[in-house]
């Protein structure tokens, strides 16, 4: 762990602190990397600068498996580098302390497991209540656990990590060693937030200037113009950093409530700091309950909020479940029944119009259990749009309900190939030509906009033979931009280029078990290179998948790829499960003058279309072998 001490505060006159009273701290952000903190940067200035407040952060990691916008730095290199950043980055906005609890930036991924799974949980827990109880804040902001689309899975181990340690710093059977070696007391934390509104919460305002005659936001916005190596530039508008924000408060000493400050009703004394509750929240469940089961990230979030009693900052959570287009898909029911007796109940289904109707259906909640029913729904084919489904009964004249998300995802038919096709970079082999054209139209945006067809779209074929995939991409693109020089083979998404993601889990909740290579068709000498991304065996191709080959060509109106794959470096196994998740990504940058690295991406498509960035394969399409 580092500490810095960028700025000084307060009147110079005044006696010297010392000890504990020097460390004392009034904000603490508890975040996942370098950058993390940029969304709460006009909050942190006006708190630092405006008010005088101390202000220390603290970072999981270094940011070490990030991408590299202004250099060839990776792994721990870029780690120091993002360090550097960071600290010029603190200094403009007012930050006094920064410290890192040591975990490794292992790559993306959108699950907390997988993240808990790298990480050691309970001492990363150990050092966070370490830093709390020496720095003593009032009040903490982090992020948000839950495990919504394109949340990387850092990013909520910081938030649960936070939460958790609210309590434990205050708990002297927590870690009783940092009592009995480092002379570390209990602290209880004032007040804990996560971004955005919920019922109750604070609403910033930051129209009032700072003492240097900038504005929060300005401010906010020179301090995120340091992160260079995360593209994040130098902004020159910054006006979303000046609407006013809201901040969720998740827990208090204080009776919970709406409020335009994170210190309303502080300071308190130390007698009376406990914990306090929002309405409804510890409330014992129900003796009958109904609701949707979600993946298992979502369930052990759902897990989470109730053992940490905050169950106000999970209402707008509901339940994901993807489902198969042009097939019937199955959608899982938790029925919860505490008591001694069953209970036979009717169940009403309600869908959009335009979808299948479902059939109400009695049931029996067995007594002393939660069962688990599983209803069929039929999807329309092709890729229609999101829909939601409730499920509704009534127990003792009390209505119960639940809500889900149903997400269609795409399913393609892998046609078996009479012979191998012809891996050159030409149109030449009829082969390709017997397998049906998939369309990836400019209407299948995940990120950022596409003006039209020509601008950027794309179609793909995908055949087998022999242990082999074979998989065809064809990109419209009206300006095709080569600035990625040979050595400099990762990180995608920061020009032209297309993704192969392919998943032998078939719906996993992250991608570590996967195949995922992000394609440049063309580097700075015309060579088209590849490499693994953030999945089973990351690096450049010709070490993770040495039995892959490529070819590129330029087309009348963008560019062409193909692909072999042996079944074996996905990790598929066909005799035993002919179906895989799939999916094909196109990323769009247009810049023609591009400096060479620099990260251009205007636009992202894909056959399987979802928000966020494309970490779950739960949400890919499916694709069966013929």
């Amino acid at each position: 762990m580092v500490e810095s001490l960028p700025v000084a505060f307060g009147d110079t006159n005044a006696p010297v602190k010392q000890g504990a009273a020097l460390m004392k701290t009034d904000l603490l952000g508890v975040f996942a990397h370098p950058d993390d903190e940029t969304g709460a940067g006009a909050v942190v200035a006006q708190y630092a600068l405006g008010q005088g407040k101390v202000v220390a952060h603290v970072y999981c990691t270094r940011g070490e498996g990030g991408g590299n916008m202004v250099g060839t730095q990776a792994g721990t290199a870029l780690g120091h580098l993002r360090e550097a950043e960071l600290r010029d980055s603190l200094k403009e906005v007012g930050v006094r302390y920064c410290y890192f609890l040591g975990q490794s930036d292992f790559g993306y991924t959108e699950s907390l497991s997988a993240t808990f799974e790298r990480w050691d949980h309970t001492e990363t827990l150990r050092r966070l209540v370490r830093l709390i109880r020496t720095l003593r804040p009032e009040v903490i902001l982090t992020m948000n656990p839950a495990p919504t689309m394109g949340q990387h899975g850092h990013h909520q181990a910081a938030a649960v990590l936070a939460t958790e340690a609210f309590d434990a710093a205050a708990d002297s059977n927590q870690f009783p060693e940092l009592i009995s070696k480092e002379g570390l007391y209990p602290w209880q934390v004032r007040k804990l937030y996560y971004p955005g509104a919920i019922a109750v919460g604070a609403a910033i305002r930051l129209d009032k200037p700072l003492p240097d005659g900038r504005f929060p936001a300005d401010a906010a916005a020179d301090a995120m113009a340091r992160h260079q190596s995360q593209a994040f530039g130098n902004p020159k508008h910054p006006g979303a950093l000046k609407s006013p924000q809201s901040w969720a408060l998740v827990k208090s000493v204080v009776p919970i409530e709406a409020e335009t400050d994170f210190f309303r009703g502080l300071p308190v004394e130390d007698s009376a700091a406990h914990r306090v509750l929002a309405p409804g929240d510890g409330v014992p469940e129900a003796p009958i309950s109904l609701r949707f089961r979600a993946n298992a990230d979502t369930e052990r979030y759902w897990q989470f909020v109730r053992r940490e009693k905050i169950e106000h900052a999970a209402t707008t959570m509901i339940a994901q479940i993807p489902v198969v287009a042009g097939e019937p898909s199955e959608v899982p029911i938790l029925l919860g029944n505490s008591t001694t007796n069953g209970v036979s109940s009717l169940l009403k289904f309600v869908l959009t119009k335009n979808w299948e109707d479902k059939t109400d259906s009695h049931i029996l909640f067995s007594p002393m259990t939660t069962n688990l029913l599983t209803t069929l729904v039929s999807v329309p084919a092709g890729l229609p749009h999101t829909e939601n489904m409730w499920v509704k009964t009534e127990y003792k004249g009390q209505v119960l309900e639940s809500k889900a998300r149903l997400e269609p995802v795409p399913r393609v038919v892998v046609k078996k190939l009479a012979a191998d096709p012809v891996m050159d970079a030409n149109d030449a082999d009829t082969l390709w030509a017997t397998l049906a054209a998939n369309s990836i139209d400019s209407t299948r945006v995940w990120q950022g906009k596409v003006r039209d067809a020509a601008d950027c779209s794309g179609s793909f074929r995908i055949g087998h033979r022999n242990q082999m995939l074979y998989v065809e991409v064809r990109v419209v693109d009206d300006v095709v931009v080569s600035n990625i020089e040979p050595n400099d083979i990762r990180g995608h998404w920061r020009s032209d280029s297309v993704e192969i993601c392919l998943d032998p889990a078939i719906g996993a909740l992250h991608t570590f078990g996967c195949y995922k290579l992000g394609i440049f068709p063309f580097d700075t000498t015309g060579r088209v290179r590849a490499a693994r991304d953030a999945d089973a065996n990351p690096g450049p191709v010709e070490e993770t998948a040495p039995g892959t080959r490529l070819v590129s060509w330029k087309t009348t109106n963008g560019y062409a790829i193909r692909l072999a794959i042996p079944f074996a470096e996905i990790g598929l196994k066909p005799e035993e499960e002919p179906r895989f998740g799939f999916n094909v990504l196109i990323y769009d940058g247009d810049k023609a003058d591009a400096a060479q690295g620099e990260n251009i991406n205007k636009s992202r498509l894909a056959w399987s279309p979802t928000s966020g960035v494309q970490g779950r394969p739960l949400n890919w399409g499916r694709a069966d072998l013929e």
